[in-house]
């Protein structure tokens, strides 16, 4: 067995991570609900001229578990990591990833056309395309000058 030379200043950062990861996530605007799960997976949120993309990490999650829905102007995302079946000869040292529930919420914009969101799921990414309403599209109108 290896030893570690103990850190303190180590263990009071991992303790401001833990602590940051639940306060400090990202949204849409700067307006997210409290998640009500046993964990929130990290959330990447992108904007272009015609749409907003939200790119959430939920790997070992198969693609039948995760519910997205739509109500009032509040997208969520939910679903269930199981913990792995413990071995009888298996010893763990640390456990970091995280186990059970988890739901992201976050309140669109009132420019995003919520019929047309468009969901992809692939090596453990989900990328949700959020397409903007045609009336808030950026339009380039040239004036001539006289």
């Amino acid at each position: 067995m290896k030893l570690t030379k103990w850190d303190p200043f180590r263990e009071i950062d991992n303790l401001f991570s833990k602590y940051l990861t639940h306060v400090n996530q990202p949204s849409i605007g700067t307006q997210e609900l409290l998640a009500s799960g046993d964990w929130a997976p990290r959330a990447d949120i992108a904007e272009t001229d015609s749409e907003f993309t939200i790119k959430v990490e939920i790997p070992e999650i198969k693609r039948e578990e995760i519910k997205i829905t739509i109500d009032n102007g509040v997208l969520n995302i939910s679903g269930e990591r199981k913990h792995e079946k413990e071995e009888k000869n298996t010893k763990y040292h640390r456990i970091e990833r995280h186990y059970g529930k988890f739901l992201r919420s976050f309140y669109l914009p009132d420019n995003v056309t919520e019929e047309q969101v468009d969901a992809q799921f692939e090596g453990g990414v989900l990328t949700l395309h959020l397409p903007k309403t045609e009336k808030s599209k950026p339009k380039q109108i040239e004036i001539a000058v006289k």
